[in-house]
């Protein structure tokens, strides 16, 4: 990005951190809330159609522009969050978010990393979400997928190097360098991020099938795929593509078709990351990490 292009993003920014925008998703009854990460809501309507549990997509404004930005405006010192179960992939809640604050907050990032793929398979969101609902039966169920983010799970792009297992950073080898770069074509990234969220729904079909309520389905932040010059979904960044997330609603039903497996390491909170060495415990006393 040119010198230029970087002082109006950080003016963005600037601007971006002072306005108070968007829908808080407590301002709307669920039972369950999906939340699939990096979302757009023009591509949610469109692959709609295709997805039986799928109705109206509506469009609303998110609280943030990324996924640190959305769970600071969404949960912390909010009410609700005393009564609300969260089973999440978004490696971001550890720094953002105070596991004390809710009912109980499941973290299957610590603990189901794939690192073939370089993020958490949708599969075990599903598989944990649905074990809670049945353990807990929460009052409020919020379930984070990391689909369609990238990287792109059924059909991987060159060069990305899947999502940084810390909230501290990002990978420089993900698909919007590639796209500014001209790397790659819009529409190869756009086919991969489409597959991607095709990908998810399909356990978001299963989801629907194992929890009783009702289900809302949106997302944190979407991507930019160019507008006003931007790539992905900077921080801060009160742009309306980025900002327009999609709202959708349908019944759930639990027929019981989904026997989970799968069992976090230790009782909730997971204290730390699975493969966790005495270094990085090292580097936090040090106040590094």
């Amino acid at each position: 990005m040119s010198r230029l292009g970087t002082a109006y993003l950080r003016g963005l920014q600037a601007i971006g951190r002072r306005l108070d925008y968007g829908m808080n998703a407590f301002d709307r009854e669920w039972d369950a809330l999906v939340v699939l990460d990096a979302c757009r809501a023009d591509l949610l309507r469109a692959v709609a159609p295709d997805f039986d549990f799928l109705g109206r997509v509506e469009t609303v404004r998110s609280v943030g522009s990324s996924s640190s930005e959305w769970l600071e405006n969404t949960f912390v010192d909010h009410p609700e969050t005393a009564r609300t179960t969260m089973v999440t992939g978004n490696t971001w809640t550890d720094r953002y978010l105070d596991a004390d604050a809710f009912a109980a907050l499941d973290e299957v990032w610590k603990y189901a990393w794939d690192d073939a793929i370089g993020t958490v398979p949708a599969a075990a969101i599903t598989d944990r979400a649905v074990a809670l609902a049945h353990e807990r039966d929460p009052d409020r169920l919020v379930v984070h997928y990391m689909q369609p983010h990238h990287p792109f799970v059924p059909d991987p792009l060159d060069g990305d190097d899947g999502l940084a297992r810390t909230g501290s950073h990002s990978n420089e080898g993900n698909p919007w360098v590639s796209l500014r770069r001209g790397e790659v074509s819009e529409e190869r990234v756009w086919d991969a991020y489409e597959a991607n969220l095709r990908h998810v729904l399909g356990e978001v079909a299963t989801l629907v099938d194992n929890v009783d309520g009702r289900v809302a389905i949106t997302a944190d932040h979407g991507n930019l795929f160019g507008e006003w010059g931007l790539y992905g979904h900077p921080m801060h960044t009160p742009v309306p593509a980025l900002l327009a997330v999609p709202w959708a609603e349908t019944a759930g039903t639990d027929r019981g078709t989904l026997d989970p497996e799968i069992e976090p390491p230790e009782p909730l909170p997971v204290s730390r990351v699975r493969g966790e060495t005495g270094e990085r415990e090292r580097l936090e006393a040090l106040g590094y990490l």
